[in-house]
């Protein structure tokens, strides 16, 4: 057996979506901030990414996340959240999944009934509460970046369906919110292969007519998530599929998705702080998500969301590279 690399991991899922957490092999990636070490990495090491995140070791729908020493004194550890369509400044499942991992395999102090869990991620600092029993982790209350509605009642032209509207909000990535009943497609499973297709064209067409772009952070643009909402989704109860770039679902409910719905909502006059909001997944999964709080940023109200979701250890693993494979990037098909 011969290798270039050793990645050691710790996968897991959250309410169904994988999050592989590099552990060891990756060394400490150059930049003063956490944003700063993704744009190193974007520029020098996403072949990694492709190689731990793509077909063969990966699949269409894989997630992960870097564990890294923090840039900034008041965290305990920095993440970079990697999966197929790139590397994000911020991910809530992924962010659940890092803490659980952390408290499980020991690798912070374990306290109960509550772990709190301080992490330096390119969005900012992302604080998790892992609620303890026995050393298990029963679940992960995490306190996301401000999120806000960078826009309501836009128009996109997208074919075939013409104009189609959609609010923008921001929870740690873009969301463009569409109402599925408006482009007359039936939210069930057997016409994901349609939702897709039309999640997929909105994206495409919102940045290429209204590119989003983070009034704090010009570097934070693009819209890569569409949050499909099913007929009946309200403030209290919201069901959805999440069309993601190059391609796929989210199998959980999203975490930074949960977190720009309620500040959609809440700009809409819909939800109120500290109200329960639960969020649920193409799969029938679940996020209990709040608003804790307003605040602005550059004129803009925003609004610090609470999400609360569960994750389980599914394994340990060490990924290598045989310098003859054909494939050192993976692939994506």
């Amino acid at each position: 057996m011969r290798t270039d690399r050793v990645f050691h991991s710790v996968d897991s899922h959250t309410e169904g979506m994988p999050t592989r957490v590099i552990t060891g092999g990756f060394g400490v990636i150059p930049g003063a901030t956490m944003f700063e070490r993704r744009e190193y990495f974007l520029e020098h090491l996403d072949h990694v990414r492709e190689l731990l995140m793509n077909e063969p070791r990966g699949h269409a729908a894989m997630s992960g996340a870097i564990l890294q020493p923090p840039t900034r004194p008041d965290a305990d550890y920095g993440v970079l959240f990697i999966e197929v369509s790139g590397c994000l400044p911020m991910c809530g499942h992924g962010t659940i999944g890092v803490a659980t991992v952390l408290v499980e395999t020991g690798m912070v102090e374990v306290t109960e009934p509550v772990t709190t869990i301080r992490l330096d991620t390119p969005a900012g600092l992302v604080v998790a509460r892992v609620a303890v029993k026995d050393r298990v982790a029963e679940s992960v209350t995490l306190t996301n970046v401000p999120s806000f509605a960078l826009g309501l009642d836009r128009k996109v032209e997208v074919s075939p369906w013409g104009q189609v509207s959609y609010d923008m909000a921001f929870g740690g990535n873009f969301y463009a919110i569409v109402h599925l009943e408006d482009l007359g497609i039936e939210f069930s499973r057997a016409n994901k292969d349609e939702i897709l297709r039309a999640g997929l064209a909105i994206m495409a067409a919102i940045d290429e007519q209204d590119l989003p772009v983070h009034p704090g952070n010009p570097g934070i643009t693009g819209c890569h998530h569409v949050y499909l909402a099913a007929p009946g989704s309200d403030a209290k109860h919201s069901r959805h599929a999440m069309a993601i770039y190059p391609g796929w679902f989210d199998r959980s409910p999203c975490g930074t998705g949960t977190s720009a719905r309620m500040a959609q909502l809440h700009a809409r006059g819909e939800l109120a702080l500290d109200t329960d909001f639960d969020n649920e997944s193409f799969i029938g999964t679940h996020f209990i998500g709040r608003l804790v709080e307003e605040g602005e940023l550059n004129g803009i109200t925003t609004v610090t969301p609470t999400i609360t979701g569960r994750a389980w250890v599914t394994g340990t693993a060490q990924y290598m590279l045989d310098p003859r494979d054909p494939f050192p990037r993976g692939f994506v098909l």
